[in-house]
C-alpha cells in the first residue's frame, strides 16, 4: 500500500492487488469487480460502434483520445 498526497491536505491510500484482501472487504471487492467489468463493457461497446475512446498513456504520462482508425490525439 502507498499513500498519495493531494494538494488540498488530503491523502489517498492505494492498495495493490496482492494486498487487496487485507484492506478491502469482500463486498467492496465485489463492487470493484463489477465496476471494472462495466467499464470494460462500455469501452468494448464504444469500439464496436466506432466511437472515440479516452485513455491514458503511462509511458508519455498524457491523456489521449483514440479514434476508430487507431489514431491517437494527445490532450495538452
Amino acid at each position: 500500500m502507498r499513500t498519495v498526497k493531494m494538494g488540498n491536505s488530503h491523502s489517498v491510500k492505494i492498495v495493490d492487488f496482492a494486498n487487496q484482501k487485507c484492506f478491502i472487504s469482500e463486498r467492496d471487492a465485489e463492487m470493484d469487480a463489477r465496476a471494472t467489468r462495466a467499464v470494460r463493457t462500455a469501452i468494448a461497446d464504444a469500439k464496436f460502434c466506432k466511437k472515440p475512446i479516452a485513455g491514458y498513456d503511462t509511458v508519455k504520462k498524457k491523456a489521449y483520445i483514440e479514434y476508430a482508425n487507431g489514431e491517437r490525439k494527445y490532450v495538452d
